[in-house]
């Protein structure tokens, strides 16, 4: 079993784990606003900014210098101690880094053509630069790379990094992922006709696609016995279509299969299903679908998109987290919010949580799938017998 000695993150609902707990369990997310300036023709977007200032990039590493990379040294800051620790002990040699990310510093590169950024470095915006940035501050010499696999980019880089504990490869794993706001994934989201006008409603009746948000999430996964553990992965790629799932969600059916199995779980035994719940008409469809099959309606399930946005290549490392945060300091399932919307009644009934309720059991399963079929599942939570 690989298990979880540090997380720390960064997003709309706060820019540390108190932060981030607190407005969890109250359901607001001060990050999340209407904003203007990201979309064409001046048109009016609601995004999730990370609220207050982040860490500079140190002037050694200007080449490095993107906001991406200054999303993972926020949380990195917050698991500093317990990073510098295990590097004391193993070795630098001993010590993966694998991210994942979908924007690198695309924003950058934007800013560059739209009229020169100051310092630019080509560099900044390749899809490799996060994991090479982290790896070059903490001056590790282990395997180090980035996965970009849309949405199920850091997803994938978790799963990898307990792929290297497992295989002998490191002792220990830095893993997670970080996007931030940009104007090409903000239009091209807009272009496909998936950018909602209001804040996101993932499983609402009048949900008309996603809110986009930024992120950064660190976790620290060891083979050493901890409270909490990665207690299964799984994977699919269905290779469905360029955005749309599968209509009947077979990728994802597998990805959650494999989880459960790797975990040796049922799935009575899963406690709370983070829901990759993006708000789009069809993804909601299908993934309530594949729930409904797996699970019933026993099993309490939502989405935080609403709260975070769709942190894009982030989101499988933030929910991860925010799984790992639920578990740990015990706090409330958070509802979906119906407030200014209603539950679409022709989903299929999957245990979509309208009230925050006590977490009953400290397992969590956390969806997230991505352009192209590409489907994760991941299962946290307190170890077994």
């Amino acid at each position: 079993m690989i298990y979880i000695s540090a997380f720390g993150m960064v997003n709309a609902l706060g820019n540390s784990l108190e932060q981030i707990a607190a407005q969890l369990t109250s359901g607001y997310a001060p990050g999340m606003q209407p904003r203007e300036g990201w979309l064409q023709q001046g048109k009016t977007c609601w995004l999730g900014e990370v609220p207050g200032e982040l860490p500079s990039v140190p002037d050694a590493l200007a080449a490095h210098n993107t906001r991406n990379n200054q999303l993972l040294l926020a949380a990195l800051a917050q698991i500093r101690p317990a990073v510098d620790a295990a590097i004391a002990r193993f070795g630098r040699e001993r010590v993966a880094v694998v991210l994942g990310t979908s924007t690198s510093g695309v924003d950058e590169g934007d800013r560059q053509v739209d009229g020169g950024l100051p310092g630019y470095d080509y560099r900044m915006q390749e899809l490799g630069d996060p994991s090479r940035f982290l790896a070059h501050y903490l001056e590790l010499d282990g395997p180090a790379y980035t996965i970009s696999t849309a949405c199920s980019s850091s997803a994938r880089a978790l799963i990898s990094g307990q792929r290297l504990i497992e295989a002998g490869l490191v002792d220990v794993a830095l893993v997670g992922g970080a996007d931030s706001l940009s104007r090409m994934p903000i239009n091209g989201f807009a272009s496909l006709d998936s950018l909602s006008e209001r804040q996101c409603a993932p499983f609402s009746a009048e949900r008309d696609g996603i809110s986009i948000g930024e992120a950064g999430a660190l976790l620290l996964l060891t083979r050493e016995p901890q409270p909490l553990a990665l207690l299964g992965a799984g994977e699919s790629s269905d290779a469905w279509h360029m955005s749309a799932p599968h209509p009947e969600g077979i990728g994802a059916e597998q990805a959650m299969k494999m989880a459960l199995k790797q975990a040796e779980l049922h799935p009575q035994d899963i406690g709370y299903i983070n829901l990759h719940g993006t708000a789009t008409p069809l993804n909601d469809q299908v993934e309530s679908g594949v729930v409904h099959r797996l699970f019933g309606d026993s099993v309490p399930c939502s989405s935080t998109k609403h709260l975070t946005g769709h942190t894009l290549g982030a989101a499988g490392a933030t929910e991860a987290a925010l799984a790992a945060l639920i578990v740990q300091q015990n706090l409330a399932l958070p509802a979906q919010d119906f407030s200014a919307t209603t539950l679409d009644s022709t989903l299929p009934v999957c245990g979509l949580l309208t009230l925050p309720q006590p977490l009953a059991r400290p397992i969590i399963a956390s969806n997230s799938f991505a352009f192209g079929g590409n489907n994760t599942c991941l299962i946290v939570g307190k170890p077994h017998d």
